[in-house]
């Protein structure tokens, strides 16, 4: 008899599913703090003066692909710098992203030019039902003048692209190693290169146009209708025609940032129910479960009673190195911390004073998904560092620094796990294979103790990933009680 879902993880599938880019899932973040009454910052506007108040609930987000929500409790320590309790996580996972001139005909068929972005197993985005996703640039749109522009993001359901493989008899080598050339071999196909598809508008059985302009041009900077083919940009401004309640010609269309996904959802699966079968487990998971984390944490009884300010950080880029203006070696979070420190600093303390104390009072707990023991690659883990799905998050140890995690830091979650009831396991590389790493090294650059964890996953980077239910409450459960206590845990003084 299968067993239900955990409420956590039913609710992330959702998430998961309206989250097909780093834009969506920093969107589906602002809408579930909204509603929980967290209030929108501006970088750009001045925080001084009042508007960071006692017992406020705030996010800032840049990019609209980074996000970092922060509460203040009602009660601050007296005498003391300004604590914080940060989880940081990320935003963004592997996947091919349109080029900016991605019109390409071969051999009768109408292709669509994509970039590979981070680490993917690639050869999974094959012979999947593929569509578009990301944010595009529109002129004239919501109530704007012709020559006014906004941003407004796209997520169309429907499948329009495929990268077909080549059938067995034509290649019997494929079952031996499966690999495509991403540049030559895996460029999507979107429709048979027709005279329908250089349409000035959307081909019908009624009527079809064959006026046609295969020339690519840069001669005006604001036009790229010539870039891609009529028939995506026709798709496109059908699909945001129907999300903005009005007609968007694919002459509105001036710039565009928009990532392939599979189109198919995210599920519960396992006999009982145990796993989650989704694309972008590395890293919404962990993105999904902070979001709840602060949320449930402020609801909770007795909330603030730690005196210390609870921060989530959702990072952009770390799939490609994290160095971009929006990504965990940004100066975004030690920005935000300094506007907070700055914003509660004590009455006659210097404003570096005020950051300086506060950094070294603050604790990052860097959530990044791990590698759980794969059954049919044992030797791929080391013997007594083998984390198990749905056995809780694991603490990931590297004496390299790949990770930051130190005894101290350690001990501090261990402490809180202790209280949450949540179970922790342990993970650390072989010595004769290469160690990842996350935002955890990153960040900690500025001054803050970190300790790095994840939750065990299989098929990391593929289109479709496999990760626990059970996970998923372990953590959210972890981080709300990180929120809620850690300042009666962190007594270990380490100088």
């Amino acid at each position: 008899m299968s067993t239900p879902p955990s409420a956590a993880a039913t609710k992330f599938i959702t998430f998961v599913n309206d989250s097909p880019t780093p834009f969506h899932a920093v969107h589906e973040a602002v809408t579930r703090l909204e509603k929980a009454g967290f209030s929108r910052l501006h970088e750009k506007e001045s925080w001084s003066g009042g508007k960071l108040k006692l017992g406020g609930k705030y996010f800032v987000t840049r990019n609209q692909s980074s996000i970092i929500a922060f509460t203040v409790p009602p009660k601050l320590e007296e005498d003391k710098a300004v604590a914080m309790s940060i989880v940081g996580c990320h935003t963004d996972s592997p996947r091919f992203i349109i080029k900016p001139v991605s019109r390409r005909e071969k051999g009768g068929f109408a292709e669509v030019g994509v970039e590979t972005y981070g680490g993917g197993i690639w050869a999974t985005w094959l012979d999947r039902d593929l569509s578009v996703a990301g944010r595009v640039v529109l002129s004239g749109a919501a109530g704007a003048a012709p020559d006014q522009y906004s941003s407004h993001l796209l997520l169309h359901r429907e499948p329009i692209l495929r990268m077909p493989t080549v059938a067995i008899h034509l290649d019997r080598t494929q079952n031996e190693k499966l690999y495509y050339n991403p540049e030559t071999q895996q460029v999507p196909i979107l429709a048979l290169a027709s005279s329908a598809l250089n349409a000035t508008s959307p081909p019908s059985p009624n009527s079809v146009s064959t006026k046609s302009d295969p020339s690519i041009s840069f001669a005006d900077p604001l036009s790229i209708t010539s870039h891609h083919h009529p028939i995506l940009l026709h798709t496109i401004s059908k699909s945001l025609s129907s999300s903005l309640g009005e007609e968007i010609q694919p002459s509105q269309i001036h710039d565009f940032e928009l990532s392939l996904f599979d189109t198919q959802p995210s599920t519960i699966g396992g006999a009982l129910n145990e796993f989650i079968f989704s694309p972008r487990l590395d890293n919404l998971f962990s993105s999904f479960a902070a979001v709840e984390g602060i949320i449930a944490s402020v609801a909770a009884e007795g909330w603030g009673e730690d005196g210390r300010v609870s921060m989530i950080a959702l990072f952009d880029n770390e799939e490609v190195g994290s160095v971009s203006a929006y990504g965990a070696e940004s100066n975004f979070i030690q920005s935000v911390i300094e506007r907070v420190a700055v914003g509660f600093k004590k009455d006659g303390e210097e404003a570096t004073e005020a950051i300086q104390r506060s950094i070294a009072r603050s604790f990052l707990l860097s959530c990044d998904m791990g590698h759980s023991l794969h059954p049919s690659f044992m030797d791929k883990h080391e013997d007594n560092h083998r984390p198990l799905i749905n056995s809780g998050p694991a603490i990931k140890t590297n004496a390299k620094q790949r990770y930051a995690s130190t005894a101290q830091t350690t001990f501090a979650l261990r402490r809180i796990a202790k209280i949450a009831g949540v179970p922790l396991q342990e993970y650390e590389v072989r010595n004769d294979m290469a160690c990842g790493s996350t935002i955890g090294p990153l960040v900690s650059k500025i001054g803050l103790r970190t300790v790095d964890i994840g939750c065990p996953q299989l098929s990391m980077h593929s289109i479709r990933e496999t990760a626990g239910t059970k996970d998923m409450e372990y953590l959210t459960n972890l981080f709300e009680m990180f929120f809620e206590k850690f300042g009666t845990v962190d007594d270990l003084v380490v100088d």
